[in-house]
């Protein structure tokens, strides 16, 4: 081995240092979360071109994000590996197909790529006089790429459809719907255009019907890399078998407790069937987990583990690797409101002890569920970006940016990168302070900012030049892989999913919302399982999880927590049997010191005349965890009360000089919020 692989090689552990050398054959690497799949992939790919084994423009990664491809050709940057191409099913096949249409069809270009399903679906729909919403146009445009992806046509729909338990949306029945379908595909031969799903299956076509074609795309491309692998759908297992022919150079990385967008065609079972597939190749297991503690790693297992005692077929026990940390925290609170204010409270807690809000996130099952989350954290003054909101790449101040850095990087200059990106970008509005106030002033300095943070990274981690930078913000357009910008992160778990923050928090963990109300076969709630998973797995040290028992503010509390956190959720507060004498006994008042008991009674006795003046049970005031935790820390002002569990925004507001009061011994008057 040369002295350089052998150095390269040190940095990765015993199993990642298997998947690197295993460099020729079929190898399935299953790879936990958290346990370095991309680092041992890349690795694996830099050691191969070292070792002469590779020539980087013979080898084809491929992953299913764009903002994912462009962080592995980062990575490979960094590890001096030019020139091996990463990409998604779609982009290559794009690229390959636009090369080779004139080929294919004796001349011309490819037709244009429609990108949004939702206008063809409009038209179809009304060729057939059916009334949609948009909600309804939305499930269409899935149905109808479920049916391409499974390569499932028109005339074959209503049976595999019904097979796989698949409901028509907006009442309409799958009859309709597989009309529907073979109207979309006039549409679009009347309009001449194409959609995602037909570049796959045109390039499948091509390669299945022209042996020249195919054995040109053989001879350029001999090694494949699939990252994601549980995800893949059958056509774009298609196109690799296609891309693959006789020969068995493939890698493919995956994890089946990762397995979440089923409902778009992915099947966990190439993943979980390769070593059948290719008897003999070599299945390796990451199971170190690097990002979590070993808190966050625990409950990660036990999710995972069905009633059964086990887990799925191929799923991997993860084992931490980080020190022990701060528990796990669970909250129940009374509306989403509360829910969200206590959540607010948190995040500029932890600010103020140091985690940086980039490094936190809020994740939840559907996207409806952050407006209240927004609303909370822009009363509290605590900025937020919303995943899936604006891009970053089209604000008008980057792309000024990148066109001043190009500009600047033609100027000989010898200072380092991060001096010549701030003299670039100075004159469009950066500044090493922040200017007063937030509005727009801000929101551009912040932008301005997270490129200069970039410039520092990446001569930090490579020595890179300005041009470096250009290209890197480049490919990141292209990617729409923005660099990391200072705000709490809100985000469905589906959009998390690949990300990582110091602290998360789950909201909304109820019956109903996870697992969401519409999972109704045993596949559907075991999928909704999976996301409980990848949502925890996102957090590196602080994760809290919590529900609300009622939607809004004075609904009522008839919400449970998930069943995925049954036999893990904290026991709840029952009503306390009654002792001989009629008056409750409390369990908490036992894990009180008997020097506080007093005060404890006191608390209660008050929380009882509270809530007989607002017409509630008394939980619902302060559970007696709370009243415990209060008895026992005696706080002193509201800010020592906040810190305590079971006290949020609203509860502070409410009762927090009320409670002040009793712990100081004073008597207390009954105020109602």
């Amino acid at each position: 081995m040369r002295p350089d692989a052998e150095a390269l090689l040190a940095h990765l552990d015993e199993d990642q240092r298997l998947v690197a050398t295993n460099l020729r054959g079929p190898l399935c690497v299953l790879a936990g979360a958290g346990t370095g799949k991309t680092r041992a992939i890349t690795y694996r790919i830099a050691h191969g071109i070292l070792q002469g084994v590779y020539r980087p423009q013979e080898l084809l990664a491929v992953t299913f994000t764009a903002r994912a491809a462009g962080e592995m050709r980062s990575r490979l940057r960094d590890l001096g590996a030019v020139g091996v191409q990463a990409r998604t099913f779609h982009s290559a096949a794009l690229r390959q197909l636009s090369y080779f249409w004139p080929m294919a069809f004796g001349g011309g270009q490819v037709p244009r790529l429609q990108e949004h399903k939702a206008p063809l679906v409009v038209e179809a729909a009304g060729r057939l006089g059916l009334p949609v919403d948009r909600a309804t146009i939305r499930d269409l445009a899935g149905e109808v790429e479920w049916a391409k992806v499974s390569m499932v046509t028109p005339e074959d729909y209503q049976r595999r459809a019904s097979a796989a338990a698949r409901e028509a949306p907006g009442g309409i029945d799958l009859a309709t719907v597989s009309q529907l379908i073979r109207a979309y595909e006039d549409v679009k031969t009347d309009r001449a255009v194409i959609d995602f799903e037909d570049v796959l299956l045109t390039l499948v076509g091509i390669l299945a019907e022209r042996d020249d074609i195919a054995g040109q795309v053989r001879r350029q491309y001999r090694f494949f890399v699939v990252d994601e692998y549980q995800d893949v759908s059958p056509l774009q297992q298609r196109l690799l078998e296609s891309w693959l022919g006789e020969r068995n150079e493939l890698c493919v990385v995956g994890d089946v407790s990762q397995t979440i967008y089923s409902f778009t065609g992915a099947t966990p079972s190439y993943l979980s069937g390769f070593a059948s597939t290719y008897p003999g190749a070599p299945v390796i297991r990451l199971v170190k987990d690097y990002r979590s503690t070993p808190q966050v790693v625990s409950l990660a297992n036990r999710i995972l583990t069905t009633r059964t005692g086990r887990m799925a077929p191929g799923a991997v026990t993860l084992e931490a690797q980080r020190p022990s940390s701060v528990p796990v925290r669970f909250h129940a609170f009374d509306d989403d409101v509360a829910e969200a204010e206590s959540i607010a409270s948190r995040i500029a807690e932890l600010r103020d002890q140091g985690t940086p809000l980039s490094e936190m996130a809020i994740l939840y099952r559907t996207n409806s569920q952050s407006e209240v989350l927004e609303d909370v954290l822009a009363r509290a003054g605590i900025g937020y970006l919303v995943r899936g909101g604006e891009r970053f790449f089209s604000r008008t101040e980057v792309r000024q940016a990148i066109v001043a850095l190009r500009a600047a990087s033609k100027v000989d200059d010898d200072a380092a990168l991060p001096d010549r990106a701030r003299a670039a970008l100075s004159p469009l509005g950066w500044s090493a302070e922040p200017p007063a106030g937030r509005g727009a002033v801000r929101e551009k300095w912040d932008s301005l900012t997270t490129i200069v943070h970039l410039a520092d990274e990446i001569y930090t981690r490579r020595g890179a030049s300005l041009t470096d930078l250009v290209a890197e913000l480049e490919d990141r357009a292209e990617a729409q892989n923005a660099p990391t910008q200072d705000g709490v992160t809100l985000a469905s778990i589906h959009a998390a999913k690949g990300l990582e923050w110091d602290a998360v928090f789950l909201i909304g963990l109820s019956d109903g919302l996870l697992p969401i109300s519409m999972a109704t076969t045993p596949e559907q709630v075991q999928e909704e399982r999976r996301l409980l998973y990848v949502g925890v797995t996102r957090a590196r040290e602080f994760l809290e999880l919590s529900f609300a028992r009622a939607r809004t503010a004075g609904g009522r509390g008839s919400r449970k927590h998930s069943r995925f956190l049954t036999g893990i959720w904290p026991e709840e507060e029952r009503p306390a049997a009654r002792s001989q004498g009629g008056v409750k006994k409390s369990a908490a008042r036992d894990e009180v010191a008997e020097e506080d008991k007093e005060l404890f009674e006191r608390l209660r006795t008050w929380r009882s005349a509270t809530a007989a003046a607002i017409s509630k049970p008394a939980y619902t005031v302060l559970h007696d965890t709370t009243l415990a935790a209060i008895a026992t820390a005696k706080p002193k002002d509201l800010r020592g009360l906040a810190l305590l569990r079971g006290i949020g925004a609203t509860k502070l507001e409410a009762y927090g000089p009320q409670i002040l009061a009793i712990v100081r011994g004073d008597e207390v008057e009954i105020t109602t919020p």
